[in-house]
């Protein structure tokens, strides 16, 4: 059985789905394992690192998609400019594909279609449950920190201030907000990183538990109570609110908005299209020059005036939806997706490479398409096809 590990092509994407140390481990699984040239440069692995791990190193990257049974990418497949052919139309029928698919974004659902059409078994790294025993696969998490640290980074850059108050020969800067929207695993570390910044830092959830989390990191707390029931999902996650319930939450955020001078907005379901929390009402209340980073932008996006991949401004507030933020950071974010990928396939093909585990529940978890068909609950809700 043949793995393949293409060279990510989507902009500014630096990571690589595996490292030669993971490409060791699947050929001592029995594959045998293709790897485009140059798809590890940016985490400044070698083509002669891999070749060292046992790798086959293929410079025509069509010859790899069509040679390979499973491919194991970072990102959704994207356009091939240079092929003229979308990566999802590379993938050989009826072979496999895991990777971040994003499957639920209205935005990805041509390609999804386009892997169905083809038979193509594709399963995305981002429907992976938060459950003990999948821990070591959550390549969702593992990214997540990147991006909340990452984030508030990125904010500080384009913000026309200093974050801290700073002294001066003729006074002292004003300390800047710094509002978490979703304290998860992304607004916690975007909690932490702003406090280290020095800013005055404001957290929001609807889960008791996250704004718990996010006190004890020393944020000031904000939020609304909404019932347990009616909050959280399986494993933590928060639920999809009803429309009456997220209208209740854009209401308690707007005071919260207009105050801000950083947001990072991090509020997401797993595999359903993002809430949008932030209006472009709530965007004009607040000053010029402060800034948004919506890292929900995977799933649509948690900010009305979101525009996928862009950076954009508002009535002078920057708009900020950057669509691949770990992938700014290739080698620790490899690092950490390529052992997250390695305990993922090896869970799938536990009982032998020719006998792949469909019924278990983190693979039920993160199945996207199989045998012609879309299955992934939250994709066949966003397409009305349910």
């Amino acid at each position: 059985m043949i793995v393949g590990i293409p060279k990510e092509i989507l902009e500014h994407e630096g990571r690589v789905a595996a490292l030669p140390s993971e490409v060791a481990e699947y050929v001592k699984m029995g594959f045998d394992v293709l790897v485009e040239t140059q798809a590890g440069a940016a985490a400044f692995q070698s083509d002669e690192d891999y070749k060292a791990a046992g790798a086959e190193i293929v410079s025509d990257v069509a010859d790899l998609w069509a040679r390979s049974d499973l491919i194991l990418k970072v990102k959704q497949p994207e356009p091939n400019e240079a092929l003229g052919k979308h990566e999802a139309e590379l993938m050989p029928e009826g072979k496999m594909l895991i990777t971040f698919l994003h499957p639920a974004n209205p935005c990805n659902h041509d390609f999804v279609r386009t892997l169905a059409d083809r038979r193509v078994t594709s399963l995305t790294m981002d429907g992976i449950p938060r459950t003990s025993r999948a821990q070591s696969m959550d390549a969702l998490t593992s990214m997540s920190t990147i991006t909340g640290y990452k984030s508030v980074i990125m904010a500080a850059y384009r913000l026309p201030e200093f974050i801290p108050m700073i002294g001066t020969a003729i006074g002292a800067t004003r300390p800047k907000n710094c509002l978490m929207v979703g304290t998860g695993v992304v607004g916690l570390q975007a909690v932490a990183t702003a406090k280290r910044l020095g800013g005055i830092v404001k957290a929001f959830d609807i889960r008791e538990a996250a704004r718990t989390e996010a006190d004890s990191l020393g944020a000031k707390v904000a939020g609304f109570d909404v019932p347990a029931e009616v909050a959280l999902g399986d494993g933590g996650y928060a639920r999809t609110l009803p429309e009456e319930w997220i209208e209740k939450e854009r209401e308690a955020l707007k005071p919260l908005v207009a105050d801000a001078d950083i947001i990072i907005s991090s509020a997401l379901v797993p595999g359903e299209i993002a809430p949008v929390l932030i209006t472009e009402e709530m965007v004009h209340s607040m000053k010029p020059g402060s800034v948004i980073v919506d890292v929900a932008v995977d799933q649509g996006g948690n900010c009305a005036c979101t525009e996928a991949g862009k950076e954009i401004y508002v009535n002078g507030v920057l708009v900020s939806a950057v669509a691949n933020i770990p992938g700014s950071m290739p080698v620790v974010a490899s690092w950490l997706y390529g052992k997250n990928m390695l305990a993922y396939v090896q869970n799938l093909f536990k009982d032998g490479l020719d006998a792949p585990d469909w019924d278990d529940d983190i693979v039920q978890s993160s199945l996207v398409t199989k045998d012609g068909k879309i299955v992934h609950q939250g994709t066949l809700t966003a397409m009305s096809l349910v």
